[in-house]
């Protein structure tokens, strides 16, 4: 039996290596919990013993540190599916409502931008197109970072706003749609077959946040597959050779993903985050406009303070549709 080549052995010692950084992230994360825990009990029995009230207000402020971190560990053990720990592909598409939901996507950008940074994952632009007077029309991002791709699932779908229009002079409620796509960044090389007859490849200028070579060439690729009318595109690396690859490879992850829910539909049916991506099948509400809500109409997860959840603050509806996910049953909401 041959021994593996040196890359092959680079690559094992490499996952070896990760699985070894993750166990010891859990590790630490427990005993961090743990301290937390003890310290709140210490500071509580003082507090008795001493009848001292204005040990209230710091054990409060310690308990809701305890939660908010106890919660971010709890999602980390709901992240078990096979493509949980990838790096996110994240897409947005303005629907129909021109600039109103250009600028309902340009919301949504940032959403998603200060929820990465929250965390401390990276964001990189790889195509972006903007609307016509104001807003983006489409942005495609990578969001690189552990289980990116298993807590972004949960915002696949359309997402709806309701507020007073900017752009309207009458001062009118309007109603925004805006569809998120998310897909793991698969780098392995997948078995699935993309016969070259099936698809149409355009190149084009690069253009907006995303362009590396803005207006001087054809750099940028779109890629329609034919048969099931699935669009990708890039603009963002250097070359059109390279912007073809990371294309194909944003492809064939959404073809697998397809197949894959296809199979599973026929074994036992999909519990689901979105059966039809069309206008009319939101999976979340934001309202500013007569009151403000936020709610997701798949885990009944509300929150009244669309400011801060506009601002990145998405985590609760993220573990509320890992738990509902997982068990089937939302576990209460957010007043």
């Amino acid at each position: 039996m041959e021994e593996p080549d040196f890359w092959e052995r680079g690559d094992e010692a490499q996952e070896a290596m990760k699985e070894l950084k993750s166990l010891k992230d859990s590790f630490e994360q427990y005993q961090s919990l743990k301290q937390q825990y003890e310290d709140m009990e210490t500071l509580i029995e003082m507090g008795y013993e001493e009848q001292d009230a204005e040990l209230v207000p710091e054990i409060t402020q310690m308990m809701n540190e305890f939660e908010e971190y106890f919660d971010s560990v709890r999602m980390q053990t709901l992240l078990h599916e096979e493509y949980d720990k990838d790096n996110a592909i994240l897409s947005l598409h303005a629907g129909a409502g021109g600039t109103e939901s250009c600028d309902w996507v340009s919301m949504l950008y940032r959403m998603y931008t200060r929820w990465a940074e929250r965390k401390g994952f990276s964001v990189e632009v790889l195509d972006w197109l903007d609307g016509d007077e104001a807003g983006i029309k489409s942005v495609t991002v990578e969001i690189k970072g552990d289980n990116a791709y298993g807590y972004l699932k949960s915002e696949h779908g359309v997402h709806r706003l309701v507020r007073i229009s900017p752009f309207n002079a009458a001062g009118k409620r309007q109603t925004s749609f805006a569809s998120c796509d998310v897909m793991p960044d698969i780098e392995e090389d997948l078995d699935i077959e993309v016969k070259e007859d099936d698809l149409r490849i355009d190149t084009y200028r690069s253009s907006g946040a995303g362009g590396q070579h803005i207006n001087k060439t054809s750099s940028a690729v779109r890629i329609t597959h034919l048969p099931t009318n699935i669009v990708v595109q890039c603009q963002n690396e250097r070359s059109q050779h390279m912007n073809k690859d990371k294309a194909m490879q944003m492809l064939k992850a959404k073809l697998f993903l397809l197949k894959k829910q296809e199979n599973e539909a026929k074994t036992a049916g999909i519990r689901g985050e979105v059966k039809d991506n069309g206008w009319g099948s939101q999976i979340r509400s934001y309202v500013m406009q007569p009151y403000t809500m936020v709610k997701d109409h798949r885990t009944g997860r509300e929150s009244g303070v669309v400011d801060k959840v506009l601002d990145g603050e998405i985590d609760g509806f993220i573990n509320e549709y890992l738990k509902w996910k997982a068990t089937g049953t939302p576990a209460g909401s957010e007043q």
